[in-house]
């Protein structure tokens, strides 16, 4: 639900936003962002060493990968705005198979002179699991 014009007046505290960040996340995935960020830590990329070696399931994707993805969520949402803030923890590894979705709160809207406000709250979940990232973000609007 990209919102290229989004105004801070269209949002409302308790609204909410679910977006699919990655479906069947896959191992090609995984390796493609171990090349982009250079973080090639063997738990990411190689298999024997994550199950063998690091007592995973399988390989896990990259904690940034998952906060990459939800922060393009959060930036499809707010259009124009500048986001000021985004933080979190992440709670659980994302595996192979993972599909990722997001729910993104409206915490508070703050109708500051230099510019309102929107502070949001995010989770992140595997489907059929429990989150696997939570935090906040706050956007800064022109005035409108």
């Amino acid at each position: 639900m990209p919102m290229p014009d989004a105004q801070s007046a269209d949002f409302a505290v308790g609204q909410q936003f679910t977006g699919l960040l990655a479906e069947d996340l896959s191992r090609p995935h995984i390796a493609q962002y171990a090349g982009a960020s250079g973080d090639f830590n063997r738990v990411h990329v190689d298999e024997a060493f994550a199950t063998q070696k690091a007592g995973r399931d399988a390989v896990i994707a990259h904690g940034m990968f998952t906060m990459g993805l939800t922060a393009s969520f959060i930036t499809s949402l707010i259009g124009p705005a500048t986001l000021r803030s985004f933080g979190g923890r992440f709670l659980a590894a994302v595996v192979p198979g993972d599909t990722l979705m997001c729910v993104v709160t409206v915490a508070a809207v703050d109708r500051d002179p230099d510019g309102p406000n929107v502070t949001f709250q995010v989770e992140t979940t595997a489907r059929g699991r429990s989150p696997v990232f939570a935090g906040s973000a706050v956007a800064r609007f022109r005035g409108d």
